[in-house]
């Protein structure tokens, strides 16, 4: 990281996790800075990579009829690092992959997937998991239905970084 983190940084990026369209009016506001400086200072935060993308986080009532399973997956004990790369690097890119983390345990990966229907989590299944060779097994577990999806990380006084 080139920029050294401030606390109005750190007030800005928990403000701007919550709502990422807050303009620098609504943001001088909370944070004790001119419009003009908090404008500034967000756009230094979004060239330094420290925001790394704005999204838009659909209403349950759009996706409820989505089919979400969460997977976890264990490769094989003796799978090239290649083979489990690859299988990384498939998933990352599949559009029905909404989560992927390498994670401790008896398994290696968990990925959350989300289809249309069971027939496309099948076929999803079938093709990135089944078909792999560097994949010993792995467990299914379908979400139910969705209580909280803030993927936000609070920020306090220890991220200040001078």
């Amino acid at each position: 990281m080139d920029r050294k983190l401030d606390r109005f940084d750190i007030a800005l990026l928990n403000l701007l996790q919550a709502d990422n369209l807050a303009t620098a009016e609504a943001l001088a506001r909370a944070v004790p800075l001119s419009a003009s400086a908090i404008a500034r200072r967000v756009r230094g935060l979004r060239e330094q990579g420290l925001i790394a993308a704005d999204t838009a986080i659909l209403a349950p009532d759009l996706t409820a009829d989505r089919l979400r399973a969460i997977v976890q997956v264990q490769a094989h004990e003796h799978a090239e690092e290649k083979g489990i790369a690859a299988l990384r690097a498939r998933l990352a890119a599949a559009p029905e992959v909404q989560l992927l983390l390498n994670i401790s345990g008896s398994f290696d990966l968990l990925v959350l997937v989300v289809t249309r229907n069971m027939s496309a989590f099948n076929a999803f299944a079938d093709l990135h998991f089944a078909a792999d060779p560097s994949v010993r097994r792995y467990e299914t577990s379908f979400v139910k239905s969705e209580i909280k999806n803030r993927p936000t990380v609070p920020l306090d006084e220890k991220d200040v970084t001078r």
